[in-house]
């Protein structure tokens, strides 16, 4: 479709990329020479759409000998095919490291209604500093455009595309997620997915029946890449959702990834399993049923323990006055005795329940008569001012699992200059956040449900979904 050129912005005095356009000739030549002059207006526009420090600018549009020739951001770089075919398959810290910089400009991309349609190895440039950027929007699509592709024709790579595009079916977000996931399996294993074929047709079937060869290198990265990697597109993550995990896989230093929620796990369909979908386990969801219930009777429990208690108080008190002159004690009212929050200690009769007092919002932990949503609130307003106040309003079950050391969650918030949550309610014990993230003057989002546990009358935040 085109080549690029190193060239120089006289007006500006800067190094650029001028994408030169090859128009077609022969039968029909004129018809497709109009369309690829579309295509290049379009990817015009829709680079415009997208201002992202992991995506390649267009800076603008010439007319030049009859053809379009689009001015973009020059970046000193070597695509991942190229280093790939130089180095061979890279470790899996360094691939998630590269995926992080590319989701992310994807992530970017979705939010503005854009669909790339070829992300693969050659389409993303890895600069001399590390940086990576996503370029070559020349076949993607954005909502509102018309459609320049001729009937019949499929617009891809097609070693890197998802299997409903590879069968016709016009290419979504979700079909981004799986390149994305094949380009990242590449860059593991050293091959795509799908392995390779000089007859593309060939190729072609094989990808739309979704039968991939199991990542082997992978590591930790195997469970998010077969989600990435699903046959049906609406069991692939949102792009934000890869991005998340992403940056968790990136702070951990294991070789097992981090717990994921089971109802996530994949059932791609794999060849050395006759294309029988993998056993899920029981969804984490149900646990938390459980534990709900027992929490519940637990709550039962210790109201029929306050109640005799006070029944017997009462008796003992009438017991000891008996004969005298004061009036009996009146046991206390019914309205003071009630259910627990969940998982929160019996009291005993014996004791004086605490104060109700207004904790401040920089506390490490709310009051319990705080809500679980004040108490998520009240977290983030901590960070990333004040660590140790947050870490300290963390559950050891959700530091085990998460962040086991301080210093591994110091190293996750300290990347942000800030953090706002907008919480509302979704359970008893359970709140969801949409969290704005701030790094490096550039912000982006992410939703979270958090459920809460009370321990010594504080709300501690024990799980994150």
């Amino acid at each position: 479709m085109g080549m690029v050129w190193r060239g120089e912005d006289t007006s500006l005095d800067r190094v650029i990329a001028v994408k030169e356009l090859i128009l077609p000739f022969g039968h029909g030549g004129e018809e497709k020479a109009a369309e690829a002059k579309n295509r290049a207006m379009r990817e015009a526009r829709i680079a415009a759409r997208l201002q992202h420090p992991h995506a390649i600018t267009v800076f603008n549009v010439v007319e030049h000998e009859d053809r379009p020739w689009l001015i973009m951001e020059y970046l000193p770089s070597k695509s991942l095919s190229a280093v790939l075919a130089e180095d061979g398959p890279l470790p899996v810290d360094e691939v998630i490291r590269i995926g992080i910089q590319l989701t992310s400009a994807l992530q970017a991309a979705h939010e503005a209604g854009i669909v790339h349609r070829d992300v693969k190895p050659g389409n993303v440039l890895i600069g001399e500093d590390g940086t990576v950027k996503v370029t070559d929007f020349g076949i993607s699509r954005a909502s509102g455009d018309a459609t320049y592709t001729a009937t019949g024709e499929i617009s891809g790579t097609p070693a890197f595309l998802a299997p409903e595009v590879a069968r016709g079916v016009d290419a979504t977000a979700a079909s981004d997620v799986f390149s994305l996931g094949a380009t990242l399996y590449t860059a593991i294993e050293g091959a795509p997915p799908f392995g390779t074929a000089d007859n593309q047709i060939a190729l072609l079937y094989r990808v739309s029946s979704g039968e991939i060869v199991p990542p082997v290198k992978a590591g930790k990265l195997k469970p998010l890449l077969l989600r990435l990697l699903e046959v049906k597109p609406e069991d692939r993550p949102e792009m934000g959702d890869v991005l998340t995990e992403l940056r968790m896989l990136a702070a951990f230093d294991g070789d097992e990834p981090p717990e994921v929620p089971a109802a996530t796990v994949p059932a791609t369909r794999r060849i050395e399993e006759g294309h029988m979908p993998a056993p899920v386990p029981p969804p984490v969801v149900e646990k938390r049923r459980r534990g709900a219930l027992i929490a519940v009777a637990v709550g039962a429990v210790v109201v029929v323990i306050a109640v005799v208690a006070g029944i017997l108080f009462a008796l003992r008190q009438k017991d000891d006055t008996a004969g005298q002159q004061t009036p009996t004690p009146t046991p206390p009212p019914s309205s003071q005795v009630s259910s627990p929050a969940p998982e929160q200690p019996p009291v005993s009769s014996s004791e004086t329940p605490p104060p109700t007092t207004t904790s401040p919002s920089t506390s490490p932990s709310a009051p319990a008569e705080q809500t679980p949503a004040q108490a998520i609130e009240d977290y983030f307003k901590l960070l990333p001012g004040n660590l140790e106040a947050g870490y300290a309003t963390l559950s050891d079950a959700f530091k085990q699992k998460h962040s086991p050391t301080f210093q591994r969650y110091a190293d996750f918030w300290n990347r942000f200059s800030a953090v706002s949550a907008a919480v509302t309610a979704s359970g008893p014990n359970s709140a969801s956040a949409r969290l704005t993230y701030t790094e490096k003057g550039r912000t982006f989002t992410e939703n979270h449900t958090y459920t809460l546990i009370q321990q010594n009358g504080k709300w501690l935040i024990n799980a994150q979904t």
